[in-house]
């Protein structure tokens, strides 16, 4: 039980995502110094007041309803988002897109490179084979049975049928 638990919390996932969290809790104070002292300011000198709570407030029976306070939460995330887009995610990818059609050009010449090999595997796989196939050997050895009778044919002494090879070779072949 203990080395599941060992092995899912050293597992690659788990330790990533850990991290992960550590580091958007600690970035988390940089997107928040960036709105609330960089993009707030600037809103609120263009519209006069650094958040939007008392903007279109509606009493209702002595209920207030604010609809400010959802508009500076939607312009809050707003900010937050773009500032992460712009400040992260967009030179992120562009980082790895500049990665990439770098690392495009050594690959091809690689896989080249794998794929003769393989061929080069599959020729010799082939060629031993055929040395080694049982089918291949017997036609081979049939060939060259018929090409040693057509010699004694042909041959004017017939001595090879009284010498101990010719025998021996005639025995092997049925022919005694």
């Amino acid at each position: 039980m203990l080395k599941g638990f060992r092995h899912f919390i050293t597992r690659g996932n788990v330790v990533d995502l850990a991290t992960a969290v550590v580091i958007g809790t600690a970035f988390t104070a940089v997107v928040t110094a960036l709105v609330e002292s960089v993009l707030m300011p600037l809103i609120s000198a263009s519209v006069g007041a650094p958040d939007f709570d008392n903007f279109a407030v509606v009493t209702i029976n002595d209920h207030q309803i604010r609809f400010g306070v959802l508009l500076t939460a939607l312009v809050n995330f707003l900010l937050v988002a773009g500032a992460v887009y712009f400040a992260i995610i967009a030179p992120m990818t562009r980082m790895v897109e500049a990665r990439e059609r770098r690392a495009k050009t050594p690959k091809a010449t690689v896989e080249d490179e794998n794929i003769t090999l393989l061929r080069e595997i599959r020729d010799q796989l082939k060629a031993q084979t055929e040395v080694t196939n049982p089918a291949f050997l017997a036609s081979l050895a049939e060939a060259q049975r018929q090409a040693a009778e057509e010699a004694e044919a042909n041959s004017s002494t017939g001595t090879r049928r009284h010498s101990v090879l010719g025998k021996a070779k005639d025995v092997v072949w049925g022919k005694d």
